[in-house]
C-alpha cells in the first residue's frame, strides 16, 4: 500500500490531549500518527498573539533540520477538521526513562547528570531539578538557544527507546525580544563542541540562503533577524549562556 500524501490525505481526528493550554488532537493520516494543533484553537497570550503559534512550530522543525541531530520531529502546516493547523508526526516515548527529573537534593547523581537548581517540593522536603547530560539533549539546548524558545518544560522533552531525544510544543519561540525560559541550563559557561559550532555555522549560513527565504512566511522580518543576531552571539562567544534578565529563568511549571 502508497503511504498516505501528508500534506492531502485526509485527516482523522482519534482523540484530544486535555492537558494542552492550547486545542491539541491526536489524528491519523491513513496509518501515520500525528498530532494536531489548529490555528482556530490557539489561547493568544499579550506577547505571542493568536495566530502564530503553529507557523512557530514549523519554522523550528525548518531550523532543526538545519542545524542537525533531528530534535524536532517532522512539522508542517495543512489543513484540518478545524481548519489551518500545525500537524506533527507522534512520538511513541519510552515510559521507563525521563531526560528530565525531579530527586531528592540529597540524591543528585554524581555522574551522567546536570544540576539545575533546588527547591522545596509539595511534601516539604528539599527537591532537585535535574537533566542528563547527554549529546542529544545538549543539542536540544542549543537549539532552544537559537530559537529563543521560552517553555522548555521537562514534558517538552521526549525520550525514546533508542537514547534519541526529541523536543516538542515550540509555539512559544522565536520572539524578538530576550525570553528564553528552560529547564536545560545545566551546561552554563561550557564551550560548544564541533559538532554543535557546526550546526550553528549551517543556521547562520542557512538564514542567508533557503532557510532564511522559508522562515519568511512564517516569521516577521524583526524575528528573522533577532534570530541571525542570536546566532551571531552564540558563535562569537562560543560556550553556553548564564541566565540574564529579570524573568524567570525556568517555565512554570517545571513539567
Amino acid at each position: 500500500m502508497a503511504a498516505p500524501n501528508l500534506a492531502t490525505a485526509e485527516l482523522t481526528l482519534t482523540g484530544r490531549i486535555t492537558t494542552a493550554s492550547n486545542a491539541t488532537f491526536l489524528g491519523s493520516i491513513g496509518d501515520v500518527a500525528v498530532v494536531y494543533k489548529p490555528i482556530a484553537g490557539e489561547s493568544p497570550l499579550w506577547d505571542f498573539p493568536q495566530g502564530c503559534l503553529a507557523h512557530r512550530e514549523v519554522a523550528a522543525y525548518l531550523l532543526s533540520q538545519v542545524f542537525g541531530g533531528d530534535v524536532v520531529p517532522h512539522t508542517w502546516l495543512r489543513d484540518g477538521p478545524m481548519g489551518l493547523g500545525m500537524v506533527q508526526l507522534w512520538q511513541e516515548q519510552d515510559p521507563t526513562q525521563n531526560a528530565v527529573d525531579l530527586v531528592a537534593s540529597d540524591l543528585v547523581p554524581e555522574t551522567g547528570w546536570k544540576y539545575v537548581l533546588q527547591g522545596r517540593g509539595e511534601n516539604g522536603r528539599m527537591v532537585a531539578l535535574v537533566h542528563e547530560d547527554s549529546p542529544a539533549l545538549r543539542r536540544m539546548a542549543v537549539l532552544d538557544i537559537i530559537i529563543n524558545n521560552a517553555d522548555r518544560k521537562g514534558d517538552h522533552v521526549l525520550s525514546m527507546a533508542d537514547g534519541h531525544r526529541y523536543g516538542v510544543d515550540h509555539g512559544l519561540t522565536f520572539h524578538s525580544e530576550h525570553k528564553l525560559r528552560t529547564v536545560l541550563w545545566g551546561w552554563v559557561g561550557e564551550d560548544l563542541t564541533a559538532e554543535e559550532r557546526d550546526g550553528l555555522d549551517r543556521v547562520s549560513e542557512g538564514l542567508r540562503g533557503e532557510l532564511g527565504r522559508n522562515l519568511t512566511d512564517l516569521l516577521s522580518a524583526e524575528e528573522i533577524a533577532s534570530l541571525a543576531a542570536r546566532c551571531a552571539r552564540l558563535s562569537l562567544t562560543g560556550r553556553f549562556p548564564a541566565p540574564s534578565g529579570e524573568m524567570s529563568a525556568v517555565p512554570w511549571p517545571l513539567f
